[in-house]
């Protein structure tokens, strides 16, 4: 079955072809040209960055093993039937011979074996080495696809003239999957000889099919179903006679099994508040498709490193003292190439992947950026894959600041009780930005109140615009510029269950209620305060534990009177981390089960389960004691709770 995805908001496209900074919300676009235009309220700007096939290299964008198609892009598939070996060039991929001097492009006689003619043929004839001391010929094959395929089949026949005196006596064929972990560990390591040693080519492979004494002209060889991505051919000469292939031809099926997405730098003109990613797409079940994205400072979110041969010493800088670039390292002679390293001073990492099932997310970038990148990786089974239609981003110009680092104490706290809390913000805003005047906080449950608002320590009038279950916002006196670097701190009241919960922070004008709100960083708003984070762990006393903390009644009276007709049982579950069954079951006194409910939690917090006095056939119990019984099951503990009750009408 497959899982659709989209986007929460569909824009409109425009004729924006340049990134000039936005004066409002402003939506960023890849991939296709075409989808539906609700009517919008809010104000917005559309920027179109291309189509899929727009990525370059230069501006380090990537499309690996992807086929645009009607304005989406999906894994690459190999069909039933079509013979792979004279397409591997053309799809990305490459095949190589081992000569003296090492694994090489293919010579021009070569290509005979894969030209889709068997009227030609590459002759296995005995033949000398092209080295310093002779052997005997024996012809190494690497066929890489470039990315992971199932290759199913291989298939090697003569001319049909030589059937019967040119087969292939001994050859040997292996796979690797490209894993560089499992190199030494496979079956074979591929040897040559050197003059009169033995050299090391690098390569392993695990054996699939080993034969010394073949009879048959045509070869039909199966390979084992898991994705692979290179293929690996030996033969020497024949002991009688000469051997020759026509054709080698390679079959596979299904999708490509790991394939790669990965935007051009996006420039937005100026730095911006980064908000929500979104997406639309589709993904069978059992494949997968993962998002993810990152903002930077400028336009390369890589260092590039050159050997200076003083030792081990390597340096980001050419001979001239100039910092490299992509451009400049390319030009490096392949010797003083030291590699490519992530930029961690200008560029934030990817971040996490993404639920592809909730069509969007936040992109909390902490700062204010210029610079968005975008990547989408593929993982496909034999039967199942994903696409994409396009992905966006919104982004507000001017941000609301540059920066706001933020923490909250007490940091540790005990579970399941209400505690007195307080969210320390430090603004960086220059005069470019545009200001703040609302704080919104996320909170593990609804916040019992929000006390006080302080500025450099002093009590200013604050408005609480909202609390709920997912935490609070209230408005300020506005910051702007002038403000810059002062502590701004609020007192709340709630509670928390799991350890490490986190309080995400964001500011935002209320005045500019639709614009990107800009998230916190965590960190040391405060130096005289004993937290560095928005983090809030659990005291050692708060084990894992289900607690029942009461029944709205004792008594269900289901006549229909709206009277107590149900009872609602509220439980917490604390330091519940990942998924856990919940079942509520209630039981006669003879132990028969008459009502069971199932339910899936994912984190811990306050619950509530309802039962209405009827049985799984949707009739009123009898009269009488009932007890109930709550149990939570995770992978490391089981806890089970019971009450009773009481029936009566």
């Amino acid at each position: 079955m497959a899982t659709r995805c989209a986007h929460l908001f569909v824009f409109a496209l425009s004729a924006f072809v340049t990134l000039a900074p936005a004066s409002a919300l402003t939506i960023y676009r890849v991939g296709s040209s075409v989808a539906p235009s609700p009517d919008l309220e809010m104000p917005h700007e559309f920027v179109y960055l291309g189509d899929w096939s727009s990525v370059e290299a230069a501006r380090h964008g990537l499309m690996n093993q992807l086929t645009p198609e009607s304005g989406r892009i999906r894994p690459r598939t190999l069909e039933a039937g079509v013979n792979l070996a004279p397409l591997i060039e053309e799809q990305g991929g490459q095949i190589f011979i081992l000569e003296w001097t090492g694994w090489q492009p293919y010579e021009e006689e070569d290509r005979f074996v894969w030209d889709g003619d068997p009227n030609t043929a590459y002759l296995g004839d005995g033949h000398y080495l092209r080295a310093v001391g002779y052997g005997p010929q024996m012809k190494y094959y690497i066929f890489d696809f470039g990315g992971l395929f199932r290759i199913d089949r291989v298939r090697i026949y003569p001319r049909e003239a030589h059937r019967g005196d040119r087969f292939i006596e001994r050859f040997l064929i292996g796979t690797n999957d490209g894993n560089p972990l499992k190199d030494g560990t496979r079956d074979l390591r591929v040897i040559w000889f050197f003059g009169a040693s033995l050299r090391d080519t690098g390569w392993d492979f695990n054996v699939v099919h080993d034969v010394d004494e073949n009879i048959e002209p045509t070869l039909d060889l199966e390979i084992p179903p898991q994705p692979i991505r290179y293929l690996y051919f030996q033969a020497p000469e024949n002991r009688r006679g000469i051997w020759e292939i026509a054709e080698f031809e390679i079959y596979g099926t299904g999708f490509a099994h790991a394939a790669d997405y990965v935007s051009n730098v996006i420039d937005l003109g100026s730095p911006a508040s980064i908000g929500h990613i979104s997406w639309s797409g589709l993904r069978d079940e059992g494949a997968e498709v993962e998002i993810s994205a990152r903002a930077g400072g400028d336009d390369d979110p890589n260092n590039y490193w050159r050997n200076t041969f003083r030792g081990d010493e390597q340096s980001r800088f050419d001979k001239q003292g100039v910092p490299l670039t992509r451009t400049t390292y390319r030009q490096l002679e392949s010797i003083e190439r030291a590699g490519i390293t992530h930029d961690t001073e200008n560029w934030d990492s990817w971040s996490p992947p993404f639920d592809f099932g909730l069509g969007q997310s936040d992109l909390d970038t902490g700062r204010a950026q210029r610079y968005v990148q975008i990547r989408a990786d593929f993982t496909s089974n034999a039967n199942a894959t994903g696409e994409l239609a396009y992905l966006q981003f919104s982004a507000s110009i001017p941000p609301a600041v540059s920066e706001a680092v933020a923490e909250i104490v007490p940091a540790i706290a005990a579970a399941g009780k209400i505690i007195d809390f307080t969210y320390k913000i430090r603004p960086r805003v220059i005069a470019s930005d545009g200001g703040f005047d609302a704080i919104a906080v996320d909170t593990p449950s609804r916040p019992q109140s929000v006390d006080e608002v302080r500025v450099s320590g002093q009590p200013v009038a604050f408005e609480v615009m909202q609390i709920d279950n997912g935490g609070w916002r209230v408005k300020i006196p506005r910051m702007d510029v002038q403000n810059t670097g002062e502590l701004v701190e609020v007192d709340f009241r709630t509670e928390v269950f799991n350890f490490g919960t986190e309080f995400r922070g964001r500011l935002f004008d209320s005045e500019r209620p639709h614009e990107v709100p800009h998230p916190v960083i965590g960190g040391d708003a405060d130096q005289r305060a004993e937290g560095n984070g928005i983090r809030v762990d659990l005291d050692r006393a708060s084990g894992t534990r289900l607690s029942v903390i009461g029944l709205s009644t004792p008594v269900v009276t289901p006549n229909g009177d709206g009277v107590h007709d149900v009872v609602n049982l509220e439980y917490q579950l604390i330091n519940f981390a990942g998924a856990a069954s919940f079942e509520l079951r209630v039981h006669d006194l003879g132990g028969r089960i008459v009502s069971q409910q199932h339910n899936t939690v994912s984190l811990g917090g306050r619950f509530h389960a309802q039962w209405d006095g009827r049985d799984g056939e949707d009739t009123v119990v009898p009269p009488g004691i009932y007890l109930m019984t709550v149990e939570v099951d995770t992978d490391a503990v089981k806890d089970t709770a019971h009450r009773t009750i009481t029936v009566a009408y």
